[in-house]
């Protein structure tokens, strides 16, 4: 059958109109309200003033408590900044500011602003990080890798680390590692090297070794406890009860207070450790951690907010405000703590902290010197008679 032309051309029409009629139907209608009518029709300034907001868009997860203003940090800059960075990359040393995601970085590198370049060096402090950047164990609050096979220490870290030590000009200086439980010592003898080329170079410098547990060897405790340092700190970290979930299994509670106490038997002036709060502890349980630190004799303890490095660590169960820091700070104190540095941003190798005992120091060896000269005069007396 053979169509016309007009036959053809309706036949066209009517598929165009049918067309037009399906994507109509697909298509939203056009009648939305302009920005005017939302505009005028919304909460007008009055409403956001006096939060009479009928709805509110929540971003992010809601669940988590959200980080508090006073925990935010500022980018660190500065000249100390600067300096200890670019010598800590010439000589491949590590630091654990770096390594675990420290808040401080900027304040404790920075060194004191407005005083001469000398001065403020002597006021900044780094946290090296012995033996390598792989640790063999893995706590849940720790961002630092970990394996179970590190590489193999450095045999020139020792020289190298007190190479720049020397050359920067602090006066109190932190020493910590990776535990290593891969070597038979656990890396106490390479610590002790460390310090003591440290006091060769620069006698002067005030040193505090933050060590592991050497897995409850108190034979490699008393190796780096005799080397000559000024502080010897290991940190509990958290409660006992909360220990098995916040630590690596093979850290307990029982074992580090072992660690302090034997330090302290070694002749080590002062002993240190720090407690994370935000990790699902009580207050009774911190009053008891407190009293058996004092049982064993340490001398200074710290208290910090725990941070959240990554989101595959454990999580913040809450963010301790300002004041409860400083109630901590006064309950510590009561019980005859040395030193307490309590707050937020507070960490083990706060230099607060570094600041006081450091004062403590050479408190203490001026005092020592004052005791022996008058030893000596009342000898030369007594000879003399």
């Amino acid at each position: 059958m053979q169509l016309s032309g007009s036959h053809i051309s309706s036949g066209v029409r009517a598929a165009r109109a049918l067309r037009l009629q399906v994507r109509c139907l697909a298509t939203p209608s056009s009648s939305k309200p302009s920005f005017s009518q939302n505009f005028a029709e919304g909460p007008s300034l009055d409403d956001f003033i006096a939060d009479r907001v009928p709805e509110r868009v929540v971003l992010g997860n809601a669940k988590t408590p959200r980080l508090p203003s006073y925990l935010k940090t500022s980018i660190p800059t500065g000249a100390s900044f600067s300096k200890i960075k670019k010598d800590l990359r010439g000589l491949n040393l590590h630091t654990v500011c770096e390594e675990a995601r420290c808040p401080n970085i900027g304040d404790c590198w920075g060194g004191k602003e407005g005083v001469s370049e000398a001065e403020g060096r002597r006021a900044a402090t780094a946290t090296i990080m012995l033996m390598g950047d792989t640790c063999t164990r893995g706590c849940r609050f720790c961002s630092v890798k970990t394996s179970r096979t590190p590489p193999p220490l450095d045999p020139h870290e020792p020289e190298h680390t007190a190479e720049a030590i020397s050359r920067w000009g602090l006066g109190y200086i932190v020493l910590t590692s990776v535990d290593r439980d891969d070597l038979a010592d656990g890396g106490a003898h390479h610590f002790a090297e460390t310090i003591m080329k440290i006091k060769q170079k620069a006698p002067h410098i005030l040193v505090e070794a933050l060590t592991g547990d050497f897995a409850g060897n108190m034979e490699h405790v008393a190796v780096v406890a005799k080397s000559g340092l000024d502080v010897y700190a290991h940190n509990i970290e958290t409660v006992e009860a909360l220990t098995p979930f916040v630590r690596d299994r093979r850290a307990t509670f029982r074992q580090s207070l072992r660690v302090l106490e034997h330090a302290k038997k070694q002749g080590v002036r002062v002993t240190k450790t720090s407690i994370m709060l935000g990790v699902g502890e009580n207050e009774e349980q911190i009053s008891d951690a407190l009293r058996e630190l004092r049982k064993v004799n340490v001398d200074v303890v710290t208290f910090g907010q725990y941070m959240r490095p990554t989101k595959r660590h454990m999580k913040v169960e809450r963010y301790v405000e300002p004041a409860e820091f400083d109630r901590w700070r006064q309950v510590a104190e009561d019980m005859g703590f040395l030193y307490v540095a309590s707050g937020p941003l507070v960490r083990s190798s706060y230099k607060a902290g570094e600041y006081f005992i450091e004062n403590v120091l050479r408190g203490k060896g001026t005092e020592n010197r004052t005791a022996n000269l008058v030893a000596d005069e009342v000898l030369e007396a007594k000879v003399d008679a």
